[in-house]
C-alpha cells in the first residue's frame, strides 16, 4: 500500500464498521477521527468518526488528511469519493435481522421513534442500496475492495484479521487486530 492510498471503512450504518476500525488501529493504521461523537451504550468502544465526511459531496479537502490513515464512511457517501487518490475499502456485511434491531434498539434509547418503516421494507430498501453500492465500486478503478462479514469475524476473528492485513499491505499487527474484538458486544445476535 502507497502513502498515498486512503484505507476507508464502509457498510451500512450498524453493520460493524465501528469494530472494524478499532481493529485497524489496534493493528497499526491510524485512524482519522475528530471525537466529537464519543462512546456510549450502543457503541461503549467509541465510533471512530470523523464528521467532516458528512460533507464530502460540498467539501472533500479532508482527504488529504485521510491519506496513509483509515477513515470510516457510510456506504451512501461512496459514490462522492473523488477519483484522483487510490483507496482501499473495508466494506463491512452483517447479517441484516441484527442490524435493522441493532437500529431499533439504538431509536428505542434515543427515545426516536423505532416503527417508522417496517422491517421487511427497511430491509428491502438496505439490500436495494448495497447492491447499487457493490455494482459502482466494481467499476472504479481506483477502488479496491474487501467484504468483510461482521458476523463471521467474530466466528474466527484471525482468519479474518490475517485476509484484512493482506489486503491492506501486510503491516499490520494481526495478534493486536484480533484482541479488540469482543463477543460481549455482539448483542443482537439473530438467525439470518
Amino acid at each position: 500500500m502507497t502513502n498515498d492510498t486512503i484505507t476507508i471503512v464502509s457498510g451500512l450504518p450498524r453493520s460493524g464498521t465501528s469494530m472494524m476500525m478499532k481493529m485497524l488501529a489496534a493493528g497499526g493504521l491510524e485512524p482519522l477521527t475528530d471525537n466529537i461523537r464519543t462512546a456510549d451504550e450502543d457503541n461503549p468502544r467509541g465510533y471512530f468518526e470523523f464528521e467532516r465526511v458528512k460533507q464530502i459531496e460540498q467539501d472533500n479537502t479532508w482527504l488529504e488528511y485521510a491519506r496513509s490513515r483509515v477513515v470510516k464512511l457510510i456506504s451512501a457517501l461512496l459514490k462522492h469519493l473523488p477519483p484522483s487518490y487510490q483507496y482501499k475499502v473495508v466494506f463491512m456485511k452483517r447479517a441484516m435481522s441484527e442490524i435493522l434491531a441493532s437500529q431499533r434498539q439504538m431509536l428505542i434509547r434515543r427515545g426516536e421513534p423505532a416503527d417508522k418503516v417496517p422491517d421487511d421494507k427497511m430491509a428491502a430498501m438496505f439490500n436495494k442500496h448495497v447492491a447499487q453500492v457493490e455494482a459502482w465500486l466494481a467499476e472504479q478503478p481506483n477502488i479496491d475492495v474487501l467484504y468483510v462479514n461482521y458476523n463471521e469475524v467474530l466466528k474466527d476473528p484471525r482468519s479474518h484479521a490475517e485476509q484484512i492485513n493482506s489486503f491492506l499491505g501486510g503491516s499490520l499487527a494481526v495478534t493486536d487486530m484480533i484482541e479488540v474484538v469482543d463477543k460481549a458486544l455482539y448483542r443482537q445476535q439473530h438467525s439470518a
